[in-house]
This record gives structure tokens, C-alpha cells and sequence, in this order.
């Protein structure tokens, strides 16, 4: 029987930079030493604790959540890169429930936001405290912390006498049945004397004593590149470290049965912690907030005013109801409707018109695109511009009753008044419950090799050779061109978190105030704040999350129709516009300088083979020159197909049915999900997690973990050798860079309305693409150029 024991103060690698294992790495060893509970401490933040809460919660190990706070007596804080030992004081707090939880990410917030500008947390015990009290205490635990805790500090420079001031302040700051005396050993001669004394100081003052082991990695393996980590946070060669480096591979996780053994001189430490970490243990989805409440008209709920706004949208979209010619597209909106109101996503569609409308109101160009273009609701609400139900796109790939959590509409805005719409959600919903997503800026491999390098006491001339040396996708640690161990390391180090960046326009709105869920923090760019979690962590939350996103093409079609207004007196609406054969006469022949998403050269390499005549297949000419479909030996056989000389066979005749818009080839993200299903036996709700892991950076390791599942469901439909392996293939090429067919679609929409611009207006479409520059694969004297051959006139 395991011995009872929880690990009260763990970091991992969201400690940036002082911690060497991902969160998900230290829950899976956790549970396999049956630990009763796992603690997540990271200094100053709750960057890892989504992962962390994941998969905790499907090894079944019971997760507490805290963080190494770095108090500051006075002044500001100070960054913890750039030097050996940053100076501060450590102390760490638990979370015991939900509230807890929510001061204590209040109280974080509160201390990056103090410090000014990004990096520097500046709180004081006063601060703490007064979060501890504020509505009623015993909502923490406070644990005096590692070797820069107040009392070792006190205990090291001044002796028992001043450590036990330092206590006394403590237990005056949270009070006694709220703290707990830290012991741990790392094998330092000093390590028993200094715990004799803190417990001789936990006993005398009636304070509760733990046994921890201020981990920083989940196994001994992991030390060297521990030891690397800290070089690269002091910005120095590891040769320069020796005084700081902790003398061996100690600070791991370990099991009861061995922390008791380490321990037996302080009895009862051991379990005290095990029943601290069984108390505190929560799951992190009882944080999970709500969206704010939408302002509707009196009388109206959220959905009753939702089927309002669409019922006017679609009147003026397909006719009025009972019309014959809309008979489908009411019926697919009802259906909708249903759907929307069985899962009570109303606001998150109100939200989203909103945004829309206050574009609309400012002259802001914007269109929803992803899987939102598969949706008549949103076409009715104006969010989207092309039309699902002429298209026969499938609603059920955008919200279903099996999918887990809110739908996800992208709007794009044109690029140059984005900001105008962030500034508006912020004044909308207010910034206590409003904030920008952070994007986790991870090691690749260039980056990893040029720090573990100069760790490793390198040149930055050699180590800037070896890293332009080595070639996308070479494992590491057995590239001839790199010494073994700064290959090993730098592969170990891949995908470990550097910093946080700013993401570009991803947003999330609570039902309460946002830094109660997640800590906020001041970004690098003036003014701006940000989440401590991106946009996949806050999705996995239960946050609801919107991406306002840029671009440049939109920036430029407002302006090309401004200037035909102002030239030639027309307005022209872009939803209203005919499709034409001269325009696709265009496309076929290449013409498409300046035209969004087929100007590249491989695009016009395509188009006179492809020759699309008619929307759909601009949606297939916008999705075929991608990574996924390229990699996975797609766009040969399509065009083999479409021009006749191959017969359009799917790779297995279960496929026919998925397969048949692109003729027998797979290139969209929603066929290889459909795959699965049909191949595979995959359940909706299997597919969805392939569709998530495809569309997910760095998907791989998931892609890998469904590999067995898909080659087995296939055997069983009788899929084997050369056929199975092909359709993983496919699967595989498709892990990182699968397009969505709802992308193909909205990006499809602005293709021909730029397309109709150029053919029709080619002076003004020239002097859009100018004003609206830097955009596009063209230059500007290449853009003048081809105006000229199209018989504008260019004046100098």
C-alpha cells in the first residue's frame, strides 16, 4: 500500500526558464508514484495549470493549484532573467476551492500590473494578506517557501531568533490554522540543520510542518537540462554557475514511501502534506465562467431576440417565410435555431452581431469566417458572407449537440481599424471582463540551439553556424553537424515555453471579472495587457474566446470601392454582386496579380489547370496550394482528375460518399474528420479530437496517441496494407497544416469580389492595393506594373 503523500511545491516549465519538465510530464509521473494530489506552483503565475488540470484529470490524480509568489518589501520587482539569483522573497500559496483560486489570480494580476511593465510582479506581504482576508480567511494555504522563503533567508542570515520574527509576521499576516513551516532535503550539508530549526520554530509557535520537495523536474533525467535552463536564464555559460547549482539530481518528484524514509526525523510531515493536498484538490472546470449577459429589448430573452434578428436577416436574404424559393434555407434555420437554444449559445451569437454591427455602424469592412461560413444563422445575422444553403455546406461541422464547448466564429477586420474593434468590446463589456489571450512563444529548433549552446559555454559565431545548419525536421540529438549533448539538450528543450507573446487579436468575455480565472499581465507592446493562457488553454477552460483578427486584403477592398464611388459615382455592395464568367475567364487565365490567396505563383501555376468556373471551385483552388494537401500527395491526383485523364476513385470505396466534391481526393480538414468516421469507426466526438489535434500547433504527439485507434477501427472495416497506410498518410500530412473547407469558403468569397474589382475597376483596385500596403505577395512597382499592362495610366 503506498504511503500518503501530496507534492505541495512543484514547477514546471511555465516557470520559464526554472522549471525542465511540461506540466502534463510532472502529472503523469505524479500518478504513477500515486501520489494523493499534485500541487502546481509556478513562480508569479497560472501559466501551466490548464495542462496540468487536463491531464491530471484523466490519470485521474487530484490537482491543487498555487504559485510561488516573489514578494518585494518595497519598491518595484525586479526580472528574474539576467541574473544568477534574482532577489526577492518566495513564498507560496494554495488555492483550497474555487474562491481561492480566484484571489489568489486576482492577487497575481494585482502584482504584474503594479510592477509597470512586463517581468516585474511587484507585491509585499500586505498585499497578500489583505487577498487572504478580503470576504473571509481560509481560502489558502501559505507555505514559507524554498531556500529564498523569509525564514531560511531570516534562519541564514541572522539565526533562529530572526527567523522566528519572520514566522511570527507570517502567522500575524494569515494566521496560524492557515500556514504551514516547509521543510526539504536536496542533500545540502545545511539541509538537516536548517530543518531542525524550522521545526523547532513550527512546534514552539503551534504551525503546521510539510514535507516538500520543491521540485523542478519530474525525474533525475531531467537535471542536465534543468542546469542549462538556469545559464539561460542568467544569461551566462554554465561554467559561471557553479556556486548557484544545486550539487545533484534531487529536486524530483518522489513517491510516500521515500519522502517518509528522507523525513523520519520530523514526524507526521509527510502526511500532513498528503492531507493538505487531498483538501485542496479541486477540478479546474469549477472556475469555468460564463459570457456576460446581453443587453436585449424588453420582453425578449437572449434567444427569443437572436430568432428576432435572424428572422429579419433571413426575410431579406431568402424571402419571406412560407416563400417556395426559401423553403430550405427557413427549414435549415429553424433546425439551427433549435440547436443553438438546446445548447443555450444564444449570447455567444448576440456577442458576435454586436461586433459585426458595430462595424457596420463605423464602415469597418469585416466577415466571419472558419466553420461559422457553414452556418445560415450567422449568414442571416450578416456575420458571414457567403450562402451555406446554396452552397450545401454542413451545419453540424460548425455546432452539434455532441461537441464540447461554444462554437468559435473568427471575424476578420480589415487590418488598418482592428484596433477600433478591440477598443469597443473593451468599452462594451468593460476591462474587468474583457482581456486579450496570450500567445506561448516555444523553443523551435534554432532557437533551442542557440541558447543551449551559448549555455554550454559556446561562441555565438558557432553556435548561430550550427543552428543555420541544421534542416527543418532533423531530430536534434543526431545531427552530425551539432556536439551530442547541445543536440540532446536543444531536442529536450523543443516546445518548452520561452516567453508569452501577444496574440494577434484573440479575445476573451466572463460573466465576472476575468482575472479571477485567469492571471492578467502587461505585454510588451505600450499599454497592452494580456492572459497568462492562449487561446487553446482558454478554450480547454471553459473560456469563451473571440479572434478579432487583421486583414489586409479587406483594408484594401474598402478602399477600392471608396475610390470607385468617388471616381465613377458607383456604389457597389460585394454581397450583392454577380458571379460572371469573365471574371472566372480571368482566373483561368492567371490573371490575378494583387487578387487574394491566387496571386502566388504556385496559385498561378494552378489555375489554368484547374480552371474553376463556378464558387466551389474557387473554395477547392483557395484550399489545394497548402502544406496539408501538398505534403499528403493531393494536388497531382486533383488536377489529374479534374482535367479528365484519371478516374476520380477514392482510396477505399467507404470513402465515395466524403470524397465526392473533390473527386475521390482528400483537402479539406472536415474530409479527413469525415474519414475517420467512415474508415475508422470513429464516434462524432473521436473526430473532433483528431480535428482538434490536426489543427493544433505541434500536434504530433496527440496525432501519434489516435494512430493505433484509427490502423484498428480501419482493420475491423476491412482497410489493410497499402489503403490503410495511405489514408493515414493523408491524416498525418494534415496535422499541422489542415485547411478547413468553411476557411476555403470566406477566403473563396473575397477571391472573386477582388477578382470582380481587378477586372471591372482596375485603376482603383491598383491604387487600394497601394494604399493599403505592406500586403500580398507582390510589391508595389510589380502591382503598378501590371495595372499598366491592363491599360491604366500611372502617373509618377
Amino acid at each position: 500500500m503506498a504511503v500518503p503523500y501530496a507534492e505541495l511545491h512543484c514547477h514546471s516549465n511555465f516557470s520559464f526558464l526554472d522549471g525542465a519538465s511540461h506540466p502534463e510530464e510532472l502529472a503523469a509521473e505524479a500518478a504513477r508514484l500515486r501520489l494523493d494530489a499534485l500541487a502546481l506552483t509556478d513562480h508569479d503565475g497560472l501559466y501551466g495549470v490548464v495542462r496540468f488540470a487536463e491531464t491530471a484529470r484523466a490519470l485521474g490524480l487530484p490537482s491543487v493549484f498555487g504559485a510561488e509568489l516573489t514578494l518585494v518589501p518595497g519598491g518595484r520587482g525586479a526580472p528574474r532573467t539576467g541574473a544568477p539569483d534574482p532577489p526577492g522573497t518566495h513564498l507560496v500559496v494554495l488555492a483550497r476551492d474555487p474562491v481561492g483560486y480566484a484571489r489568489l489570480s486576482r492577487a497575481i494580476t494585482e502584482a504584474h500590473l503594479a510592477g509597470g511593465e512586463k517581468g516585474r510582479p511587484t507585491c509585499t506581504l500586505a498585499d497578500l494578506a489583505r487577498h487572504h482576508h478580503e470576504g473571509g480567511a481560509g481560502h489558502w494555504v501559505v507555505l514559507t517557501g524554498c531556500r529564498k522563503g523569509a525564514l531560511s533567508l531570516a534562519l541564514g542570515a541572522a539565526g533562529p531568533s530572526a527567523a522566528g520574527r519572520a514566522l511570527d509576521r507570517l502567522v500575524e499576516a494569515f494566521g496560524r490554522e492557515h500556514l504551514a513551516v516547509e521543510l526539504w532535503d536536496h542533500g545540502d550539508p545545511l539541509d538537516t540543520a536548517r530543518n531542525d530549526a524550522l521545526a523547532e520554530l513550527a512546534v514552539t509557535r503551534g504551525v503546521d510542518l510539510v514535507a516538500t520537495n520543491n521540485v523542478h523536474y519530474a525525474t533525475p533525467a531531467r537535471r542536465p537540462l534543468a542546469t542549462a535552463l538556469a545559464a539561460v536564464r542568467a544569461r551566462r555559460p554554465l561554467a559561471e554557475l557553479d556556486g548557484w547549482l544545486p550539487p545533484a539530481a534531487t529536486a524530483h518528484l518522489r513517491g510516500g514511501a521515500e519522502q517518509e524514509r528522507r523525513f523520519a526525523r520530523w514526524p507526521g510531515a509527510v502526511a500532513r502534506a498528503a492531507e493538505i493536498g487531498r483538501a485542496c484538490a479541486f477540478d479546474l472546470h469549477l472556475v469555468a465562467p460564463g459570457l456576460p449577459d446581453c443587453r436585449v429589448p424588453a420582453g425578449h430573452t437572449e434567444q427569443s431576440w437572436l430568432a428576432e434578428l435572424v428572422a429579419r436577416g433571413a426575410t431579406a436574404r431568402y424571402g419571406p417565410r412560407g416563400a417556395a424559393a426559401g423553403t430550405a434555407a427557413w427549414a435549415q434555420i429553424d433546425h439551427e435555431l433549435e440547436v443553438i437554444d438546446t445548447l443555450g449559445y444564444a449570447g455567444y451569437f448576440l456577442v458576435v452581431w454586436d461586433i459585426v454591427e458595430f462595424c457596420r455602424r463605423q464602415d469597418i469592412y469585416c466577415q466571419g469566417r472558419g466553420s461559422a461560413a457553414n452556418s445560415a444563422v450567422c449568414f442571416a445575422l450578416g456575420i458571414t458572407r457567403a450562402d451555406p444553403v446554396r452552397l450545401k455546406l454542413l451545419f453540424e461541422r460548425f455546432l452539434s449537440p455532441a461537441r464540447d464547448g461554444p462554437p468559435d466564429i473568427d471575424v476578420d477586420i480589415e487590418s488598418g481599424r482592428r484596433e477600433e474593434v478591440i477598443a469597443y468590446v473593451y468599452e462594451r463589456y468593460g476591462r474587468h471582463c474583457a482581456a486579450q489571450v496570450a500567445n506561448v512563444i516555444t523553443y523551435r529548433a534554432r532557437s533551442a540551439i542557440r541558447d543551449v549552446g551559448k549555455a554550454l559555454g559556446h561562441s555565438p559565431e558557432e553556435v548561430d553556424a550550427w543552428a543555420k545548419a541544421v534542416d527543418r525536421g532533423e531530430p536534434l540529438g543526431r545531427a552530425a553537424r551539432l556536439p551530442p549533448l547541445v543536440g540532446r539538450l536543444a531536442e529536450e528543450v523543443l516546445d518548452f515555453p520561452r516567453h508569452l507573446g501577444l496574440h494577434s487579436g484573440g479575445m476573451v468575455l466572463c460573466d465576472r471579472p476575468v482575472i479571477e480565472v485567469c492571471p492578467v499581465e502587461w505585454a510588451r507592446h505600450p499599454g497592452r495587457s494580456a492572459l497568462q493562457w492562449d487561446k487553446e488553454d482558454c478554450a480547454a477552460a471553459g473560456l469563451v474566446k473571440f479572434d478579432l483578427l487583421g486583414l489586409g486584403m479587406l483594408d484594401a477592398v474598402h478602399r477600392t470601392v471608396d475610390k470607385v464611388r468617388a471616381a465613377h459615382g458607383v456604389a457597389i455592395d460585394l454581397a450583392e454582386i454577380d458571379q460572371e464568367d469573365a471574371v472566372y475567364d480571368m482566373l483561368c487565365r492567371a490573371d490575378t496579380v494583387g487578387v487574394f490567396q491566387v496571386e502566388s505563383r504556385a496559385q498561378m501555376a494552378t489555375l489554368p489547370r484547374i480552371r474553376p468556373r463556378c464558387f466551389a471551385d474557387l473554395v477547392v483552388e483557395v484550399a489545394i496550394i497548402r502544406p496539408g494537401p501538398i505534403q499528403g500527395g493531393s494536388v497531382h491526383p486533383y488536377i489529374r482528375r479534374r482535367q479528365g485523364t484519371e478516374a476520380p476513385d477514392p482510396p477505399h470505396p467507404l470513402l465515395q460518399e466524403t470524397l465526392a466534391k473533390t473527386l475521390g481526393v482528400p483537402l479539406f480538414q472536415e474530409q479527413l474528420m469525415q474519414i475517420a468516421i467512415d474508415a475508422a469507426g470513429f464516434s462524432p466526438a473521436e473526430a473532433d479530437e483528431l480535428r482538434q489535434a490536426m489543427s493544433a500547433k505541434r500536434s504530433g504527439a496527440r496525432m501519434a496517441k489516435l494512430s493505433d485507434r484509427l490502423f484498428a477501427g480501419m482493420a475491423r472495416r476491412g482497410i489493410t496494407g497499402g489503403a490503410a497506410q495511405e489514408i493515414a498518410d493523408k491524416l498525418a500530412a494534415f496535422a499541422n497544416f489542415g485547411f478547413p473547407e468553411s476557411h476555403a469558403v470566406s477566403f473563396a468569397y473575397l477571391v472573386y469580389s477582388s477578382a470582380w474589382l481587378k477586372l471591372h475597376y482596375p485603376a482603383a483596385f491598383c491604387a487600394g492595393l497601394l494604399d493599403a500596403q505592406p500586403m500580398g505577395f507582390w510589391s508595389p512597382q510589380s502591382l503598378v506594373a501590371d495595372a499598366r499592362r491592363h491599360g491604366v495610366t500611372v502617373h509618377r
